[in-house]
């Protein structure tokens, strides 16, 4: 097996994880509202959902793929994706820094914030077809289930790894922030999180007309 497979799939997963987006926003104000640990905890759970749709596109387990794909299904985890963005951007806008510094250790744990960026990462099964494009062009994990298993392992170790540099920096930037800047980085996030939510539901209900039959 090469060695060099692995390091394509690292380059892979950091490439697919690294531009921020709804988890990204999220994974910052964890880090700047609650510390690194949970930061991390975070971007773990959107590298393991990296993981399971990787694990899928390179296996090329077909049934499943379809079975995401299906519109039944489609609607349901757009429907779920979207609302639960809406909830956690007006969670986050209505919050202040001084009552998430009180309660962080009562109310926060890193297996919540770990499975809240899954759940938000795995309601997205776009994420099959990016990973499906890339293995396909790059014509690696075809028909050798131990390159698929290393190129897997590459991408999971890639988007992990930018998880670590991106709460590692806030981290530091973190100790420069006054309660007045934290509150703003909260209504922005909370905003940007909000107008994703928005955007998936109006998309959602926009193609489910395009698809109603005309009268």
């Amino acid at each position: 097996m090469d060695a060099g497979v692995f390091f394509r799939g690292l380059a892979i997963g950091f490439s697919i994880a690294a531009p921020v987006g709804q988890i990204g926003i999220l994974c910052i104000r964890r880090t700047l509202a609650e510390g690194r640990a949970i930061g991390l905890a975070s971007g773990f759970g959107a590298a393991t959902a990296d993981l399971f749709y990787g694990t899928v596109a390179a296996f090329g387990l077909t049934f499943i793929s379809d079975f995401i794909q299906a519109p039944t299904v489609q609607l349901l985890v757009k429907l779920i994706g979207g609302l639960f963005l809406c909830y956690l951007g007006i969670r986050i806008f209505r919050s202040t820094p001084a009552d998430e510094a009180a309660t962080a250790k009562r109310s926060s744990s890193l297996f919540g914030a770990y499975a809240s960026t899954f759940a938000l990462t795995i309601t997205n099964p776009a994420t099959i077809v990016l990973y499906t494009g890339v293995f396909a062009a790059l014509n690696v994990a075809t028909g050798d289930y131990g390159s698929a298993a290393l190129i897997v392992a590459g991408v999971f170790a890639g988007s992990m790894l930018w998880w670590v540099i991106l709460s590692s920096g806030v981290t530091l930037l973190r100790t420069r922030l006054n309660g007045q800047m934290l509150r703003v980085v909260n209504v922005v996030s909370g905003l940007i999180l909000i107008a994703f939510g928005v955007a998936a539901l109006i998309s959602l209900f926009a193609a489910n007309a395009s698809a109603s039959p005309v009268a």
